[in-house]
């Protein structure tokens, strides 16, 4: 063998095994690890883009279009947001996360909406499904007809939750494009996807979403996961007007997709003063799509190597020793800022992006059956349609609130008493505060108004005025004497008349 040929194989035999290093990613991992894209929502303009046209199974992001899909419904006044839905077997059948409803429970498409936003419930995805088109095949129909008409090419829909499915794909160019259409055709519908936590009963169930209530100026919008996509996110946050779209598809753990997404968001917000040297990579729309399958991480997130099960409720993953994060208890003074050891997007201090939870409003009160009024829920975005106002809900009522440009004095929340008052430009979620129930401008709703004690006990004040009246009154005619004792006289003058009738019988006599 001439020295050219062994040349020849082993420069052939070398391209092979860097050929496989970069299908498997060298650490067991697919080419396509993970996905990333930037982009501006007004303008779809693309700040950054990885993998951004790559095949990705959607998991729980798919409810951004079970709500499109919903939402649509309520414009084209198909149903209403009072409408009563009920839980049919196939829907308490789903796998968590669900809200666990028995069958034959109803629920209104208003509280639906906000179960799926802040607790991902598949079970209430398949209500909405089955109450919009009458059963989840149809459903996902209509979800893929929508997603033609918005120009995602590389989506298909199978289930109205993101449960695994054959077939069921998205991209993330998709569903920055779904989420365009979101903010841009329902902006009456923003507190939906912004919510912080509901409340069910005594349960307080906080949004999956960490950047809300974390991260300055998040508004939104969805997450997801399964063994097979990994830790997905779709995330929204405005800043002095500009208003960006990030989405995180195969992040290995929950506080990793946060921080991708928050340090993506941080260079689109600081990157002004540099856009000229940096080159445009066009609309999202023009993304060239790949032809690829979609990667399968089962193994690197549900793999016996895990030191536990990876979960989309998960507040901390330690595998590696790559992420330390504190859990949520509730209480907003015991949650600390989680940092990094390890983290491929180079940030130094992860923890200057997100931060303490800081709640910007009460959680929101769930419930089954009918809402108290008829049009209770209507009544939530009547005022939304005005531009510059920013919509907070609470309870199954909202009001429009001004933004509050600093922090809460003393922990304590700013509340502007007009229904409804213009806010600011910028309008960060961690700035925005909602009034306690029973504020003006607050229906009854599904948060109970407190009780109209004071005006309870103003009654007897006002029964012991009564008689006390009468006691006054002889005062007030005693100045008119001379006609109250002519009436007595002319009562004196009629009762002797009677006794004069009876004079004449005895005359026959």
């Amino acid at each position: 063998m001439t020295f050219a040929s062994k040349l020849f194989r082993r420069s052939l035999l070398l391209f092979s095994v860097a050929f496989v290093a970069a299908v498997s990613g060298g650490l067991g991992r697919p080419a396509a690890a993970e996905a990333l894209l930037l982009i501006e929502a007004d303008s779809g303009k693309v700040l950054h883009a990885e993998n951004a046209t790559h095949p990705w199974y959607p998991a729980s992001v798919t409810k951004l279009m079970t709500a499109y899909v919903t939402l649509r419904a309520v414009k084209e006044r198909r149903l209403t947001l009072d409408t009563l839905l009920t839980v049919s077997a196939n829907a308490a059948a789903q796998a968590p996360s669900k809200m666990g409803f028995k069958a034959g429970t109803q629920v209104t498409v208003d509280n639906a909406i906000k179960m799926i936003m802040v607790k991902s419930a598949n079970d209430v995805s398949v209500v909405l499904a089955e109450g919009v088109s009458g059963s989840i095949e149809k459903f996902a129909d209509d979800m893929n007809r929508a997603a033609q008409r918005l120009g995602m090419t590389q989506t298909t829909y199978v289930n109205p939750n993101g449960l695994p499915a054959d077939g069921q794909v998205t991209s993330a160019r998709d569903q920055a494009i779904l989420a365009r259409a979101l903010l841009k055709e329902f902006p009456e519908y923003e507190y939906y996807w912004r919510l912080s936590a509901i409340k069910f009963g005594k349960r307080v169930m906080r949004n999956y979403n960490t950047l809300i209530d974390r991260y300055p100026g998040a508004d939104g919008m969805k997450t997801g996961f399964i063994c097979a996509s990994g830790f997905n996110l779709v995330a929204s946050a405005t800043r002095n007007g500009k208003r960006l779209i990030a989405v995180v598809l195969g992040a290995p753990s929950g506080p990793v997709r946060a921080v991708k997404a928050a340090s993506m968001l941080e260079r689109g917000f600081n990157s002004n003063t540099l856009s000229w040297l940096t080159p445009s990579l066009g609309n999202v729309e023009g993304l060239t799509p790949v032809n690829a399958a979609p990667p399968d991480l089962r193994e690197n997130m549900c793999g016996k190597h895990r030191k536990r099960p990876a979960a989309e409720s998960e507040d901390a993953d330690d595998d590696s020793g790559q992420v330390n994060a504190s859990t949520t208890t509730g209480d907003p003074s015991s949650a600390q800022a989680f940092t990094l050891s390890t983290l491929r997007t180079g940030i130094a201090k992860p923890s200057s992006l997100i931060g303490p939870l800081q709640p910007s409003m009460e959680p929101v009160v769930v419930f089954v059956g009918p809402n108290k009024t008829k049009g209770q829920a209507e009544t939530q975005v009547a005022g939304a349609k005005k531009k510059g106002v920013t919509v907070a809900a609470v309870g199954g009522a909202a009001a429009a609130i001004a933004a509050v440009p600093g922090p809460a004095r003393n922990g304590q929340p700013q509340v502007n008493t007009p229904a409804f008052a213009p806010a600011a430009p910028n309008y960060p979620s961690t700035n925005t505060f909602t009034p306690p129930a029973g504020a003006p401008g607050y229906s009854a709703g599904d948060v109970p108004m407190p009780k109209p004690r004071p005006k309870l006990a103003a009654k007897p004040a006002a029964a012991t005025a009564i008689p006390a009246a009468p006691a006054s009154k002889p005062a007030a005619p005693a100045a008119a004497k001379p006609t109250a004792a002519v009436k007595p006289a002319a009562q004196t003058a009629t009762t002797p008349k009677p006794a004069a009738k009876p004079a004449p019988t005895p005359k026959p006599q």
